[in-house]
């Protein structure tokens, strides 16, 4: 199975190439996000966050309990229908927050596998990929990985400018 990643103007586009039914969004709050006619209201998590690392006012820092929403939804779509469909997690341009979640929704489906070889992987996929690191800090510290999430992110490091990434899928266990 896998989960596919895509910024938001490939939304549609993504879900209906891959026959998905679960959506992750993390976007700013208030951006409008038309939800694709095949997934369902409860299929669909939004969690409204700007794309940054540290408190800035008047923004939405990602949080522990984006991070505990994104892991509570991600374990639901594994265990009752990861078999039937992958999953698309997106953001505004498919570059940070949508290849962080990725990354820890591998790193959360596959609990004995290197961190090192997901993020790896990660960048082999994305040329672009810039996994927001706040939120891997967050997971990392949630699924026990003691700062191996985020070692490895930091040793892929930046991807390459892009003003949106490429769609890309990370397979994940089974």
């Amino acid at each position: 199975m896998q989960v596919h990643v895509c910024s938001l103007s490939r939304l549609a586009a993504t879900v209906q190439a891959t026959g998905a039914r679960h959506v992750v969004t993390l976007i700013n709050q208030g951006t409008v996000v038309e939800r694709p006619a095949t997934v369902a209201v409860d299929d669909h998590l939004f969690l409204g966050m700007n794309d940054i690392v540290a408190p800035m006012e008047g923004y939405v820092v990602p949080a522990d309990a984006h991070v505990e929403r994104l892991l509570g939804f991600v374990d639901g779509w594994w265990r009752t229908h990861s078999a039937q469909s992958p999953l698309v997690v997106h953001c505004w341009a498919g570059i940070s927050r949508s290849t962080a979640a990725a990354y820890i929704t591998a790193c959360a489906i596959n609990p004995a596998e290197d961190e090192e070889a997901l993020a790896g992987e990660l960048r082999r996929l994305s040329p672009s990929a810039t996994p927001n690191l706040r939120l891997v800090t967050i997971a990392d510290r949630m699924l026990s990985r003691d700062g191996r999430m985020v070692a490895a992110i930091e040793r892929i490091g930046r991807g390459c400018d892009a003003y949106e990434g490429e769609p890309f899928a990370l397979r994940l266990g089974r």
